[in-house]
């Protein structure tokens, strides 16, 4: 009789790392870029100045 518990509790705990240092990897790469700062929403408020300036508002 073998004991199948111990390989499925080791991968679910290698998916939950994997999981987790994925998130943590997008979250630093995103902080890094700088949309977590005060200044985070001008490149969305530029794009719409810009489509203004053109007059493609609606």
């Amino acid at each position: 009789m073998a004991d199948y518990t111990y390989p499925s509790i080791y991968f679910a705990y290698f998916l939950f790392f994997l999981f987790l240092a994925g998130a943590l990897y997008f979250f630093l790469r995103s902080f890094r870029d700088g949309y977590w700062g005060a200044t985070s929403e001008d490149v969305k408020y530029q794009m719409l100045k810009d489509e203004e300036a053109e007059g493609h508002g609606s």
